[in-house]
């Protein structure tokens, strides 16, 4: 009888696919263990086993596998389920969802591995200067990897150098898997058992008696010892002796100390006493609530006011789910919130808290994998951005997706473009566990879910501590101009109130939401504005580093002294970003500490915790920010915010562009006054009468959902209408151009539906490739999977198209 498995390998591919074993590892093998598998001519992939049997594939010889990796399963089947069910909905490949689920180190790559075996004598002057340079560090090393011989001849270029190799017959080339997975190991020191007796201490002290140094580190190890019965790391041991590494080792050669390595956890957060919450009367009313609604519905949206205290709600609950022995995940859009959650969180709960996002290394994320899968102590409770839906939970009693809203949640760019709040509602629904959405502004296709009675509701119109919401002022700029009554981009009125805010020792923020300093560098004498050769984009003008920038490609140039056009060297910026108002700032407040929170500041992996901190401990005065400080900060000096210019964001070509205004004014309001003082808004508009605008100042969601769900149906638009966007890329102009013409009258034939495009959008060009959209409108009544099918079988058929074949069409659903 033959043996086989299927198998998935992290590449965009459909199929699973069918490796021969043998009998022994037939019964070893689980589903969900990775195994190392040949595919292709040369390469080797970690495969993951997806199911067993005992039928040969027909239209190929099926191969053996290199080597089983696990001795335990890293994934479930509750797990590989779900990815199923996003390949399917959200119209991807299961290698894709593989790829990107599971962290890059335990997706083991093949790395080809040159090894030195020539068949005869060779001359110095049979090899040019560059073989002569391998074939010198072969005589050293028998086995060189592709980018060691990349150092050796200090060249991106090598395989000619190769080619030339393997045809002299000098080298033969080998696939090699490599774990990129190591734990940490951490060095710890024992005594000798033979002086563990306390009758051996006095002959311990005579040996060391012409050491004084030695001595100390001695005492030091028994009074740590004595204070604390776990194992003593050689590290803590040095430090609290305040002797060199030296004096160890030569404790370690006397064969006093022995010393021994442990595999140990990379975050660990400390386990504190647990602090008991105490609601306030809004607040246990909002949770008795919440409680009642999961007796009736799996899904609950909390609608709390910004301030009103939805995180206590959310621990009171998750205490409740761990007394159950249940997982909790708990999902947020950015990263940046996670730094004040972890504090909050770890403080009562301690080290049951992990944590899941992309700042983290690989290794990291490996070790809270891990955590979650073996259901540990240490990961009870997860926090994470949308990756964290991958997670190997085999216990999930309930998931928290806070600032549900949040557009971050959809995943654009590589596939599969998911939305983490949908697919986290269908994990939940998988594992039988309660969902609870929270947020103050509501997206309007889950208040219309809650408005339908597919979601349970509940409100909580109360700040904590009864705290008022903060005061709104209208700022009408093109009124201050023309009283001139304007001070670079801020109004007299908002300086004025600064002045005061930081008189009383309190904090600002401002926003503006856009970074650099500006958008657009012109030339006043030919109008010629700089643009990035890649995209059809402006180049964003960042003076700290004195360059120009293209945010979408990253393509970067030095600032022109002269126009590149005319020569002139009258050249001004238009627009201002984050960058300009921070030196601004610095201009009219000098002696203020003002920083500044945007993508730019925030790369290094612990820059959001430094700002974040610093600004909390009152060392920064004015936080100059981005949409990063709209999304569930809590400052309790901060007591006014001014939000710049309000209309970037209420004329975006999109239909979505009010409701995120909306909710991007409403959040970033929400972060004045969240305590005993009562806070102030500033908002700088050119059109204070606009509709979205006069509904902030009010904080009147009801309108402003009526108004849009108004516009949604009646111009074909979620929740009524699911939608479906193709975006065609190709260097070649005219023929992605033909092509979607092609695939749009396919489409329009072969569905009942409205069909748009195909459209240039507003950036029709990036990284050299031209774009354009097909957008389908899907009516809520007609089956999805049989539209979808539909899609899928005219995309094939325009693929199979040779002169089309090269065009890349990629599928976004439910776009955002």
């Amino acid at each position: 009888m033959q043996f086989f498995i299927n198998v998935i390998v992290p590449l965009a591919l459909a199929d699973s696919f069918t490796y021969e074993v043998n009998e022994n590892e037939f019964h070893y093998l689980q589903v969900g263990m990775r195994v190392a598998v040949p595919f292709g001519k040369s390469k080797v992939y970690t495969a993951l086993v997806l199911s067993k049997h005992n039928v040969p594939p027909v239209a190929y010889q099926a191969k053996e596998i290199q080597e089983i990796i696990d001795s335990q399963p890293i994934v479930n089947e509750t797990q590989i389920a779900h990815w199923k069910w996003l390949a399917e909905y959200y119209m991807c490949t299961l290698g894709e969802v593989y790829r990107a689920a599971v962290p890059s180190a335990l997706l083991l790559e093949s790395e080809t591995i040159v090894v030195y075996k020539p068949k005869k004598e060779y001359l110095i002057s049979d090899f040019t200067d560059e073989e002569f340079l391998l074939y010198e560090a072969f005589q050293s090393q028998a086995v060189l990897k592709i980018e060691e011989i990349i150092s050796i001849l200090n060249k991106k270029n090598i395989f000619p150098v190769i080619q030339s190799l393997l045809e002299k017959e000098i080298i033969v080339l080998n696939e090699e898997i490599v774990e990129s997975y190591k734990p940490k190991m951490v060095k710890y020191v024992k005594l000798n058992p033979e002086y563990d007796a306390p009758e051996k201490l006095k002959d311990l002290m005579e040996i060391l008696s012409r050491s004084e140094k030695q001595r100390t580190l001695v005492m030091k190890f028994f009074q740590l010892k004595a204070i604390d019965k776990k194992p003593i790391t050689s590290k803590t041991l040095l430090e609290k002796a305040d002797v060199t590494p030296a004096v160890l080792k030569g404790l370690i050669s006397k064969n006093i100390f022995e010393e021994f390595t442990l595999a140990q956890d990379r975050v660990v957060f400390a386990d504190v006493n647990k602090q008991e919450i105490v609601l306030s009367d809004s607040q246990q009313t909002a949770f008795d609530s919440v409680v009642t609604s999961f007796e009736k519905f799996d899904i609950t949206l909390l609608k709390g006011i910004t301030g009103s205290g939805k995180t206590e709600i959310y621990i009171k609950l998750i205490e409740q789910i761990l007394k159950q022995e249940k997982q909790v995940l708990y999902l947020l859009p950015e990263i940046a919130l996670t730094t004040q959650l972890v504090q909050r969180l770890t403080k009562h709960f301690g080290n049951q808290v992990a944590v899941f996002h992309s700042k983290y290394s690989s290794n990291e994320r490996v070790e809270v994998w891990f955590r979650v899968n073996q259901n540990s102590e240490k990961a009870k409770v997860v926090i994470g951005a949308r990756s964290s839906i991958f997670l190997p939970f085999s216990n999930l009693g309930f998931v928290v997706v806070d600032e549900e809203h949040e557009p971050s949640f959809k995943q654009q760019d590589p596939a599969p473009r998911f939305h983490a709040r949908d697919s986290a509602i269908v994990l939940a629904k998988m594992h039988n566990a309660k969902v609870l959405l929270g947020s103050a502004t509501p997206s309007l296709e889950s208040f219309y879910n809650a408005y339908q009675n597919k979601f349970g509701l509940v409100t909580l119109e109360k700040r904590f501590g009864n705290v008022k919401l903060p005061e709104i002022v209208l700022i009408d700029i093109k009124e201050k101009h023309r009283k001139k009554e304007m001070k670079g981009h801020f109004s007299i009125d908002l300086l004025d109130e600064i002045n005061q805010t930081l008189g009383r020792g309190e904090q600002v923020i401002l926003f503006q939401n856009r970074r650099g300093f500006s958008p657009v560098l012109e030339c006043l004498t030919c109008g010629h504005v700089p643009q990035c050769p890649s995209c059809d984009v402006s180049l964003t003008y960042h003076k700290f580093q004195e360059h120009l920038r293209c945010h979408y490609c990253g393509y970067t140039m030095a600032k022109p002294v002269k126009c590149h056009v005319c020569h002139s060297v009258d050249i001004t910026t238009k627009g201002f970003g984050t960058e300009q108002i921070e030196l601004e700032v610095m201009e009219l407040f000098p002696n203020k500490s003002i920083a500044r929170m945007d993508q730019d500041t925030t790369r290094g992996k612990y820059a959001f915790e430094k700002l974040i901190d610093a600004f909390k401990n009152q060392e920064i005065d004015i936080l100059v920010g981005t949409q990063m400080l709209a999304k569930g900060l809590d400052f309790d000096n901060v007591t006014l915010v001014g939000i710049l210019n309000a209309d970037n964001a209420l004329y975006f070509p999109d239909f979505r562009a009010h409701e995120r205004a909306f909710q991007m004014f409403m959040q970033v309001a929400g972060r004045a006054g969240r305590k005993d003082k009562e806070g102030k808004v500033f908002i700088q508009t050119y059109n204070p009468y606009h509709n979205i605008i006069q509904q902030v100042t009010t904080n009147d969601y009801g309108s402003m959902f009526k108004e849009q769900m108004y516009e949604r149906l009646n111009f074909k638009y979620p929740p009524f209408y699911r939608l479906i966007r193709l975006q065609l890329k190709h260097v070649d102009f005219q023929k992605v151009k033909e092509g979607s013409f092609w695939l749009y009258n396919l489409l329009s034939k072969q569905l009942e539906m409205p069909v748009l495009g195909p459209e240039e959008p507003s950036i029709n060009r990036i990284r050299n490739q031209y774009i354009r959209i097909i957008l389908i409108k899907i009516p809520i009544n007609i089956p999805l999977n049989k539209t979808k099918n539909e899609i899928r079988k005219s995309i094939k058929s325009f693929e199979a198209i040779g002169a089309y074949r090269s065009i890349k069409t990629t599928i976004s659903v439910d776009f955002y």
